[in-house]
């Protein structure tokens, strides 16, 4: 089930699959997201709820997977990735594709006030807190202090906003 608040500028050119399996899909008031935004229901039934307030940027990719919760006010730069699954692999009789998928880590939990810079990735299981800032190209799994800055592959804790 897609919910689309009314005030929520989504572009004619993103793309929003809607679920094949009635997953909720809510996405919040003034919430913007741009032209060839992919949101992809795949890997899991996991819902997907995009907070108010929130700018989801060109070329960004969100898998629903174990589910994808964005809290209010979160900037989504250029080509990022939300990866809230994992392919089973361990299995060589079987090819990769045919071995489904691994069990949720938690999905994946951006809280407010938030910042992904251009192309981070973000993988089942992370719970990025409230004010943190991603530097661009970082990969993101586990627990992210609030209000702190975050770099690196995969992404370390460099500092903290205002200090």
């Amino acid at each position: 089930m897609l919910e689309i608040d009314p005030t929520a500028k989504i572009s004619n050119m993103a793309d929003i699959e809607p679920s094949a399996r009635g997953t909720l899909m809510r996405i919040g008031a003034r919430t913007m997201i741009d032209a060839f935004v992919k949101v992809k229901p795949a890997g899991g039934m996991g819902e997907l709820i995009i907070g108010e307030d929130c700018a989801i940027n060109s070329g960004t990719v969100i898998y629903t997977g174990n589910g994808v919760r964005i809290g209010d006010a979160v900037l989504i730069a250029a080509n990022c990735t939300l990866a809230p699954t994992n392919h089973a692999f361990a299995d060589v009789t079987k090819r990769i594709r045919d071995q489904g998928f691994l069990p949720s880590k938690g999905g994946i939990v951006i809280e407010d006030d938030v910042w992904l810079g251009a192309n981070v990735v973000v993988l089942d299981g992370a719970v990025i807190g409230k004010g943190c800032v991603v530097a661009a190209g970082a990969v993101v799994r586990g627990r992210l202090e609030p209000y702190s800055v975050y770099a690196g592959v995969p992404a370390k804790r460099t500092g903290a906003r205002g200090g």
